[in-house]
């Protein structure tokens, strides 16, 4: 009699705690994007969480714009460290947050552990069509014969897509009028309704307006020119010595175990060596990149290293906040 009871009790156990198991395993893994949805960076993204799903690791994306990824970062920094709360970090969240605000509600240096680069990219000034210049050779001649005239739009203050044009402006002896946007898509859509005369950002939004003909590279900033616009010069052909490369990579709660790291790591670098994934993603015009753990860790140590001072020197805290 005990026997024919506990059994049954014990399979009920057993099916619940499957169950339970089952339902754990089949819980998403969040890429939080600290840009509006339908920029270049958050397109990728979702490439990456689309292929990484198909081959068995669930991955959803959600977007949390504003204060130039200070929302997204603070948002994943709190999160439950499980592995499955994830940050598209960059520089701007761990590094020129550090500089141009006073206070932040996360340390880049403690709250995060880092799991892997997923790409890069140069950074490039877009332009409207009917501008009265069609290079960064022209627009700084422009700029000097018509101090004020230039509106540039970017994705944040803290974003390279802004700190590399200013860091450029510098150089050339301009200025511009910034207008941050809380990402690129919403810049590219005031670039497209001429609120705006250029725009700081990557290939992979505007990639589509420029094939078009609605927009036009004025500047590659990277040692060789894009495969996706061969036309557009780089900014050394041009007479201007800058190269502004825009990384992207994945980033946790600190407290995260190794080993959800190191599963999430594993999965990621598998799809980017893919060939076919390397495909898809050069054609929105990102290199897709992977890593160790320990690898991007230093990347990053370095990054800050280069960008810190050089964000430092531009005084720009009084714009950020």
């Amino acid at each position: 009699m005990i026997r024919r009871t506990f059994l049954p009790a014990l399979a009920m156990a057993l099916a619940c705690a499957a169950t339970l198991g089952t339902a754990h395993a089949q819980q998403p893994t969040r890429i939080v994007v600290p840009f509006s949805a339908g920029g270049g960076t958050d397109q990728y993204v979702r490439l990456l969480a689309s292929e990484l799903t198909k081959r068995g690791n669930l991955v959803i994306v959600e977007n949390k714009p504003g204060a130039s990824g200070i929302v997204a970062a603070d948002y994943v920094a709190r999160s439950r460290p499980d592995g499955l709360t994830v940050l598209m970090s960059s520089l701007s969240t761990m590094t020129s947050n550090t500089v141009l605000y006073d206070k932040l509600p996360y340390d880049p240096a403690k709250d995060f552990a880092h799991v892997t680069q997923i790409a890069y990219q140069p950074a490039i000034i877009v332009g409207r069509m009917d501008l009265p210049y069609t290079n960064i050779k022209e627009m700084v001649a422009y700029a000097k014969a018509h101090p004020g005239k230039i509106n540039r739009g970017s994705p944040g203050a803290a974003i390279l897509t802004n700190l590399a044009p200013l860091s450029f402006e510098k150089m050339a002896g301009i200025s511009t009028a910034h207008i941050p946007f809380p990402g690129d898509a919403p810049g590219i859509q005031a670039l497209l309704g001429k609120q705006i005369d250029i725009h700081g950002t990557s290939i992979t939004g505007p990639l589509p307006h420029v094939k078009a003909g609605k927009l036009r590279v004025l500047g590659v900033m990277d040692s060789q020119r894009l495969p996706q616009v061969p036309d557009a010069p780089t900014f050394k052909e041009q007479g201007f010595d800058i190269e502004a490369p825009l990384w992207y990579a994945l980033s946790v709660p600190a407290a995260t175990p190794k080993d959800a790291v190191n599963r999430l790591n594993s999965a990621v670098n598998k799809l980017v060596t893919d060939p076919e994934f390397i495909s898809r993603a050069r054609a929105m015009g990102m290199e897709p990149r992977g890593g160790t753990p320990e690898e991007i860790t230093r990347f990053i140590r370095t990054e800050h290293e280069r960008w810190a001072p050089l964000l430092q020197s531009l005084n720009l805290a009084k714009e950020a906040q």
